[in-house]
């Protein structure tokens, strides 16, 4: 009977959701830069494929994401490049202003033994909406 308690006691302790790192409350506020644009790359959960994806940021910012996270990115003005990595040879480029938010949403096509993304800019409600249900990448 205490083997038991013991181990359902474990088992609902790996379903407690941990709390935000303070760089996931920080990124969560939204805040632009005046001298700076910010991108947030979000990708939803469900998503149509569950593997992890790598990403890159101008060949210079490598992240990895995974369903229901998010990447938040403070860039200087100009064109940036958001790229997978590998057999993942999706890309978009973006034109970013100074003091804007751009969201760019990325999905991994389904059934597809290995990561290929999908990536599009989204409007700021949809985007913010997948960034505060979401986690930061790379955050714990």
């Amino acid at each position: 009977m205490i083997l038991r308690a013991l181990l359902l006691s474990i088992f609902l302790a790996g379903c407690v959701q941990l709390p935000p790192t303070p760089q996931d409350i920080q990124a969560k506020k939204f805040q632009s830069l005046p001298d700076k644009a910010v991108i947030y790359l979000v990708r939803d959960d469900p998503d149509f494929n569950r593997l992890p994806a790598t990403v890159w940021l101008d060949e210079s910012g490598m992240i990895t994401t995974y369903p229901g996270t998010y990447y938040r990115w403070e860039v200087a003005p100009g064109q940036h490049r958001i790229s997978g990595t590998g057999v993942d040879n999706a890309s978009i480029t973006l034109q970013v202003e100074a003091g804007k938010i751009y969201f760019v949403q990325q999905r991994l096509q389904p059934w597809i033994s290995y990561a290929r993304s999908y990536f599009q800019p989204v409007a700021e409600p949809q985007g913010r909406a997948v960034v505060m249900r979401g986690e930061l990448a790379g955050s714990r």
